[in-house]
């Protein structure tokens, strides 16, 4: 499904930290993962813009997830930038920080992409138990939405 060569990988994540998925961890792994986005834009026929799917409640996906797009927003001012970005929620929450590093990430959003697709778990959740009547939803479920969302829009 995937190229090999299309993955990048970091020695540790960003710790639910924002300003460590930007600033730090982030920042040193930016340049190769555009060198990726650069190498796949340019296979392109027509490219018509991007889609981020990232989370806002950790480190890497509100902190390095912002910096990708900044980043590709420089390199590609006159493309699309599209995001579904997974908000966190008070009753499905992993970390304290979450809603820390939703707020730092918001801003990052108006000021670089175009069209902004919320969602969030706790939703998500609700989707799989009363719609789907799941029992107990694992993640792999919620990202099915996530992906069902994503290919509704683009077709």
């Amino acid at each position: 499904l995937f190229r090999p060569d299309n993955f990048v990988f970091g020695q540790s994540g960003a710790g639910n930290n924002w300003a460590k998925g930007h600033y730090t961890e982030g920042a040193e792994l930016i340049d190769s993962v555009l060198d990726v986005v650069r190498k796949e834009a340019e296979g392109c026929d027509c490219l018509q813009g991007f889609q981020i799917c990232h989370s806002m409640g950790g480190g890497t996906g509100s902190g390095m997830g912002t910096l990708l797009i900044s980043k590709i927003r420089e390199e590609y001012p006159d493309r699309i930038m599209e995001t579904f970005s997974v908000f966190p929620s008070p009753k499905v929450s992993d970390t304290v920080v979450e809603p820390y590093n939703a707020t730092l990430s918001v801003h990052q959003l108006v000021e670089n992409a175009d069209e902004v697709m919320v969602m969030d778990n706790e939703a998500l959740y609700d989707i799989c138990f009363r719609t789907l009547k799941l029992t107990t939803p694992t993640y792999g479920d919620l990202n099915h939405l996530v992906s069902a969302a994503m290919s509704g829009v683009t077709t």
